[in-house]
């Protein structure tokens, strides 16, 4: 016997038709109504209902066509750029960093501030917070919400970060909620990972893929899954914490209290301290690759160390999920061209067969800001109406 359901409301369908006319220009680009109502297999009507309230709401904006072939020219919708923005916040070590953008992610490089990570949560929020007003009140856009990528565990529930390693001063508190008081407009708080890895499939090489991962190598080490198109994220949100499975027993101590973690041996950070142990001076990771690529520093047993370890985590997740594309994102593999190539056959000799023919391993192309800017685009995006799958 089959179950009955609750028929769909005019109003839910409405936003649905919103939705998949906004998902269609953010895949497809800027389009007349005509393209939209041809793409969709909506009525002429209802997109130009669905539009309306698009436009309404401040996501669309009507420009003229840049040079029709014939007649006159048609109007074409876009993603909102010179009508309203968006506001991208990495809380990162040693820095964070703000950023304007327009709701198709292009980030407006003028329009960007960065400061040294403070000593404590209140200076971190009051900086954060000046920095977002002065993009907010820099011209004539409607900010629309705030996206923030944050790095270490964070209770998706409860919207409170549970254990930054790297960046201790968010443990215990909402960023998302203590800037949405400050600023006034909705602030979004996203894992680090997971941010990669909406901006690796929104701008990078992940456009469009339902399957892929996003192993991240920067600051820590942190893993983002994405599976049938939805970010995995466990029970609260704590799924991808990868950097913290122990490598190295009694390895070096780790910020998350652990020793010999993933991260302790693999990330950028590891790498630019095992350089300046050497060196016996502090160096950061952009520095070394910088020295490295002008042929200035020799850093190949530190870079080949890295990626021993690194490939065993990368065999790992390859084992563990099955991914069709794994993304790598860090510095280190910079530092010399041939290196990405040796890291790949390293994880081919660690990785089951099957599953390593199924994947293929690349370069990120997005970054920690695209993150966080797609992490708000997503919120508003998917607050339009509920997902069908």
């Amino acid at each position: 016997m089959a179950l009955a359901t609750e028929p769909l409301q005019p109003s839910t369908i409405g936003r649905m038709n919103e939705r998949q006319v906004l998902r269609l220009i953010q895949s497809q680009g800027p389009m007349s109504r005509a393209d939209v109502t041809r793409q969709s297999g909506i009525s002429a009507p209802t997109v130009s209902k669905a539009v309306a309230a698009l436009l309404t709401a401040g996501l669309l904006e009507e420009v003229e066509a840049p040079e029709p072939l014939r007649g006159r020219p048609a109007k074409q919708l876009r993603l909102a750029q010179q009508s309203a923005q968006v506001i991208g916040i990495v809380i990162d070590q040693p820095n964070c960093r703000v950023v304007s953008a327009a709701l198709d992610g292009r980030i407006h490089d003028d329009r960007a501030v960065s400061f040294a990570t403070p000593a404590n949560y209140a200076r971190l929020i009051d900086s954060l917070a000046e920095a977002a007003q002065s993009l907010m009140n820099g011209g004539k856009l409607a900010t629309l919400g705030v996206g923030i990528s944050v790095p270490g565990l964070i209770d998706s529930r409860k919207h409170v970060g549970i254990l930054s390693p790297n960046v201790r001063i968010t443990d215990g508190h909402s960023p998302s909620r203590d800037l949405e008081r400050r600023l006034g407009v909705k602030c979004v708080m996203v894992q680090e990972s997971h941010a990669l890895c909406l901006a690796e499939r929104y701008y990078g090489a992940a456009r469009d893929l339902d399957d892929f991962a996003m192993f991240d190598i920067s600051t820590g080490v942190g893993l983002g899954v994405m599976s049938g198109g939805r970010l995995l994220t466990g029970h609260s949100g704590l799924a991808g914490e990868i950097g913290h499975i122990t490598l190295v027993p009694d390895g070096r101590k780790c910020g998350c209290g652990n020793r010999g973690c993933l991260e302790t041996v693999a990330s950028d950070s590891a790498f630019a301290s095992a350089v300046s142990k050497r060196l016996r001076r502090k160096l950061t990771a952009d520095q070394i690759v910088e020295l490295a690529r002008g042929g200035k520093l020799d850093v190949r047993a530190e870079a080949a160390e890295a990626c021993r370890y690194l490939a065993i985590g990368l065999a790992a997740t390859i084992n563990l999920f099955n991914p069709a594309t794994l993304i790598v994102h860090g510095r280190l593999l910079e530092t010399d061209d041939r290196l990405f190539g040796r890291l790949v056959e390293q994880v081919k000799s660690r990785t089951l067969a099957p599953s390593m023919a199924d994947c293929r391993i690349i370069q990120a192309r997005g970054s920690k800001r695209q993150g966080a800017v797609a992490g708000i685009l997503q919120h508003l995006t998917n607050s339009i109406a509920p997902t069908l799958n």
